[in-house]
Parts: structure tokens; sequence; C-alpha cells
């Protein structure tokens, strides 16, 4: 449905009343409202198909069920039973964890795009459209609202994270999705996985893997001679004096190597390599996400190299 640019909204803007500045730990009544709203355009509402919709509803029910736990969402009605429909909605308009509430919106988009790319989904001509315009419409109601998410590829994205995502980890797993690169794509996903489920130790170490099979890859594909137990930085070294960096850039370059000896390595062997003593060391998440974007962008640059030699 298209977005109205109300009169109250314009006055707000004219006042300075609008934020730019994103917030992630709220979601305030009238977004989770607009939500419903969208996803009930998108997935139906009662009348012929009321079967088939009410399934739709007990997939993202069933789902969030048993990953919380529950046999039930909260909260617990006072009027008996309740539909599959209803109970989605009383759980996204009322929690208070704003991370089970993005849970909620999530799996609830990926439902809607799976069930409208089924032909005459509830007897309309072109459901891929409408599962489109759900998807712009809750992105640009997220944006309004001044909450930092974004539903990007299936999955709810921080918006500061939106960028360096599009820009650094999608290429570079497009990029590693091949037959030579292999190990370090099913390294990559790992990390990425790790991260996005909060195991920030196991994401450094699986970003280091993948950064070392990615040069192991190159010195395959080269035939340049490498030890199989070889350390980051003697890859590296390989790679340079194999010219993977043409010469007439190394002064523009000339801190490059360092970087790529000292990042990924030093971030993994400090914070999550070797035995953590006494106190457990913590990697908080920013340190994670700056470590797996920096894998992410050094695999790209490593493998576009090699496909310009």
């Amino acid at each position: 449905m298209t977005r109205i640019d109300l009169f109250s909204k314009r006055q707000k803007r004219l006042r300075g009343e609008t934020s730019d500045v994103y917030q992630y730990d709220t979601i305030p009544k009238p977004l989770r409202v607009q939500i419903v709203h969208i996803l009930r355009d998108a997935i139906g509402q009662s009348g012929p198909y009321a079967e088939m919709i009410e399934g739709c509803y007990k997939i993202i029910v069933d789902a969030l069920r048993r990953e919380y736990g529950l046999f039930s969402l909260p909260p617990v009605p006072s009027y008996g039973e309740r539909s599959y429909e209803q109970e989605h909605a009383d759980f996204l308009l009322n929690t208070q964890d704003v991370e089970r509430a993005v849970d909620v919106i999530e799996i609830s988009f990926r439902v809607v795009a799976n069930v409208t790319s089924r032909a005459n989904y509830l007897g309309r001509s072109n459901p891929r459209k409408i599962a489109g315009e759900a998807v712009e419409e809750l992105n640009a109601r997220l944006k309004d609202h001044g909450v930092g998410y974004q539903f990007l590829d299936g999955e709810m994205i921080r918006v500061d994270s939106e960028l360096i995502h599009a820009e650094a980890v999608k290429p570079a797993l497009r990029l590693l999705n091949t037959k030579s690169y292999k190990g370090a794509h099913e390294e990559f996903l790992k990390a990425y996985e790790h991260y996005r489920q909060g195991n920030t130790k196991e994401a450094l170490n699986e970003c280091l893997k993948a950064f070392e099979s990615t040069m192991k890859a190159i010195c395959d594909k080269r035939s340049w001679p490498y030890s199989s137990n070889d350390t980051a930085s003697k890859l590296i070294a390989v790679l340079y004096d194999n010219g993977l960096v043409p010469s007439f850039w190394h002064s523009q370059l000339g801190s490059l190597r360092s970087l790529l000896e000292s990042s990924i390595p030093t971030g993994r062997n400090r914070m999550g390599g070797h035995g953590q003593g006494a106190t457990p060391t913590d990697v908080p998440d920013h340190i994670a996400a700056y470590m797996l974007h920096m894998t992410a962008s050094t695999l790209v640059f490593l493998t576009k190299a090699e496909e310009a030699l």
C-alpha cells in the first residue's frame, strides 16, 4: 500500500522533530501496528483463503515457539482460544524484548517472500510484486520511525552494518563461491554465522581460517610454492613475491602488507585464538564486526587481484 505523506508528518519535519539518528533499543508501538498492517496486506486476511492464511501465521508462530522453548507466545490471552494470526500480532505488539520483536519481523517477512513466490497465491496475479512492495514499505516505515534496521536478503540488518554488508560481505561470499575457494567460502560463512549468533571468538577464528585458505587457494591456482603449515604472514610474503600487487602500486600500497600481517591474525591471536587464562577473554560485538568486515574486504581484494593478473 502507498505511504501517505500526512500533514502531521510534514509539520514534524518543519519543526525539526524528526531524528536523523537511528535507534536500536526500541520499536515504537505505531511502527509495530503498521507492520501488522503490512503483513495482513501481504499474507492476506479472512475470506475464502482463510485456511491458507492461517497456515502462514502458523509457520511463523511455530518457529518462534520452538526457538524460544515455549508452548505459546506471550501474552497469555484472557479471552480463551486465539488464532495463530492473533498470537502473532499479540506477541509483536506487546513484547518488551526488542531483539525478539526483530525476530518476529525477520521470520514474518521471510515467510512473506516464500509464500508469495508461489504461483497464484490467494488468486493474485503477481504475488512476487506484493512481497517486494511489502519489504519496501517495511524498510520505509523503519526509516520513518528512525529505527536502525532494514530487511535485506532475507535478514534484518542494522543500518550501521548495511553498507559494509553490501560492499564487502556479499561480494566476498560471491567471489569465494567457486570450486577453487570452496574451503575459504565455508569458513567465511561460518564466521558470519558465528557473528550473527553472538559467538564472537569463534567468528575471529573462522576469519583467520578463511583468510589463510584464500591465500593458499590463490597459490594453488597460480602454482606458487608454499608450505601447508605456513602462517598468514608467510603466505602474504608469497603473494607479494609473486607480484599479486603490481610493482608500480607498491609505493601507494606500502602499508597494505603491514595491515594484512597485523590486522586479522593479530586480532584473532590476541582475543580468540589462544588460552585465555583465569579471566575469560571477552570479544565485544563491535570488535568482531570490525574483524569480519576487514576480512571480507581483504578477501575481495585478494580474489580480485588474482583475477587481474
